[in-house]
Order: C-alpha cells, then sequence, then structure tokens
C-alpha cells in the first residue's frame, strides 16, 4: 500500500448501490464528468456489469485505465460479491466480480461502497487529520468503513465495516441481514419507517418522520431521538474496540439537519472517555468514486 495525494487522482470509478449506478471520471482528485442510471434490484450479475460497462463507455473509458468499484455488499478477498441485503440486490451471491470485470471491462479494485467512502474520508476529508477513523452512513441502512492509521480494516470474508449490524439495546426487530436487534433495524430508514407504522402512521418513509419532527410531532421526534441513540451507543462500542477519535456521519439521514446534534446530545452520556469527535462527511456523493479510484491507485486490500 501507498500513499497518494488527492491532486494524483487520475482514472476511473464506479459506484453501484441499491438504488442507482453512478460511474465518473476523476481528475486531480476531482469528478469532472459523471453518469448515473437506476439501479435494478432484481438483475443478474452479468446486466450489472453491462450497466457499469455502457455507463463508463459513455465517459471514454478505455481497457488498461485506472479504474475503482464500489457496490452494495459484501466483498470477500478473493474477490466475491455477495448481497447482504438480498432485499436490495437479490441475484448477487456469490459472484466473482474481479474476475468478471476483468474479462469484461478491464481490471479494477472492488471494494463496498461504504468502504470506498470512508476511504476517501480518511485520505482527504473529514478524517484527513484522524489516526483511528470511522465513517459511518445512515441512510436506508446502516453502514460504515474503519480506517486505522490510513488503511481500510478489512478481512477474508468482507463482513469488516458493516457496523448496522451490531446489536442495539434500542431495537427488537430482524434486519435484512437476518441478525435480530440490530442498529439499522431501529436507526436507519427501513427501520425509521417500521417504527412509523407501529405509531400508526402506515405508509410512510424517514423523510416523512423527519418533517413530521420538525414541524413538532412528539411521535416523530421520539423515533429520531431513538435512531439517534442507537447511532451514538454503536460509536461508543466502535471506540471502546478501535479507539476512534474520530467519526464522520454521512447518508441522507446522518446528513439530515440536526441529527448529528441528537447523535452528539446522546453521547455525552457515555464517559469522556468513549465520545470521539462527530463530524459530518465532506465529500458528499462522490466519496465512494474517490475512494474506489484511491483504494485502486494505493492498492488497497479489501
Amino acid at each position: 500500500m501507498t500513499d497518494i495525494a488527492r491532486t494524483a487522482l487520475k482514472g476511473f470509478a464506479a459506484d453501484l448501490g441499491g438504488t442507482k449506478t453512478a460511474v465518473a471520471r476523476i481528475e486531480k482528485g476531482i469528478v469532472v464528468d459523471r453518469r448515473l442510471s437506476p439501479t435494478d434490484g432484481a438483475a443478474d450479475p452479468a446486466a450489472q456489469i453491462a450497466a457499469i460497462e455502457a455507463l463508463l463507455k459513455e465517459l471514454g473509458h478505455t481497457r488498461g485505465a485506472p479504474l475503482g468499484v464500489a457496490v452494495a455488499g459484501r466483498i470477500d478477498r478473493s474477490g466475491k460479491w455477495h448481497a447482504v441485503n438480498t432485499g436490495t440486490l437479490s441475484a448477487i451471491q456469490d459472484v466473482d466480480l474481479t474476475t468478471e470485470l476483468n474479462r469484461t471491462i478491464g481490471a479494477a479494485t472492488c471494494l463496498n461502497d461504504a468502504g470506498a467512502a470512508a476511504v476517501a474520508e480518511a485520505l482527504f476529508g473529514a478524517g484527513a487529520e484522524s489516526d483511528s477513523f470511522a465513517y459511518i452512513t445512515v441512510s436506508t441502512g446502516v453502514g460504515g468503513g474503519l480506517v486505522i492509521n490510513k488503511r481500510l480494516l478489512s478481512c477474508a470474508n468482507g463482513l469488516a465495516g458493516h457496523v448496522g449490524f451490531v446489536s442495539s439495546r434500542f431495537a427488537d426487530a430482524v434486519c435484512g441481514s437476518g441478525r435480530q436487534a440490530t442498529v439499522e433495524s431501529i436507526a436507519g430508514g427501513r427501520g425509521i419507517a417500521a417504527a412509523a407504522a407501529a405509531f400508526g402512521k402506515q405508509g410512510i418513509d424517514a423523510r416523512n418522520v423527519f418533517e413530521a419532527a420538525a414541524d413538532g410531532q412528539d411521535w416523530a421526534s421520539r423515533i429520531v431521538t431513538t435512531s439517534a441513540r442507537a447511532v451514538a451507543t454503536l460509536i461508543g462500542d466502535l471506540t471502546a474496540i478501535l479507539g476512534l477519535d474520530t467519526v464522520a456521519l454521512g447518508g441522507s439521514i446522518g446528513l439530515a439537519p440536526g441529527y448529528l446534534d441528537k447523535v452528539a446530545a446522546a453521547m455525552r452520556e457515555e464517559p469522556e472517555l468513549f465520545r470521539p469527535k462527530i463530524v459530518h462527511a465532506s465529500l458528499g456523493h462522490g466519496a465512494p468514486l474517490i475512494g474506489a479510484l484511491a483504494a485502486h491507485l494505493r492498492k488497497e486490500s479489501v
């Protein structure tokens, strides 16, 4: 692994998420051109890779150009791709993504999308001054990446960093991973919508809950506060294990107005030793793209 300055980032990247697929051409660490398309959650692996290939061709990618690929799910050390939540990508299981990309598009480094965002934030964003950094994305689900001494924490089965699957004392439902009472099941968008339904508010999503909380509706404020408390406890747990000094929150919920303040307020219930600095992620939607290319150029092991 070698360090790299942001200005040295030149190449292409793709980010295949549960709802959209993005590709980018990056020059001097900046996304200078980008393409988006909806992700077909039911598509087979060949179709998912073909969608990435078509978008990259629009940007002028050619075989041999530097390419980083971030995807929702697990990438194990052999380069195989597994959906952790099959409700999001129902046909993805044990896919040799690295080999298939090399065959159809060209050599690429593949990693989880939240892990890729964590790399970008740790090197060039909110964690640039940190030695023990966590990026936590709170959106439809809860994910993350852990970067210690500027190296993404990885493991053979690719599960490292899937922090939303940690148990939470605030939860009791089963999440998409199959685990019971997880942070994701209470703090993520699906969990927030389920909590609203339990209050008799059928058919509304997390955005509606946040709007109701902003209007001062008590039921909604209680749901948002519980989500924030679950994330705060997760941060305390991760700090106990990894000695975190900085945590960046991202995702549509993590970046929602007032959410970080609620997490910080809940963190004050923790002893000072377990309270790292909490900040907003700073690189926006481009973070997984920038991080994926950075991982490729650094030869980051995932």
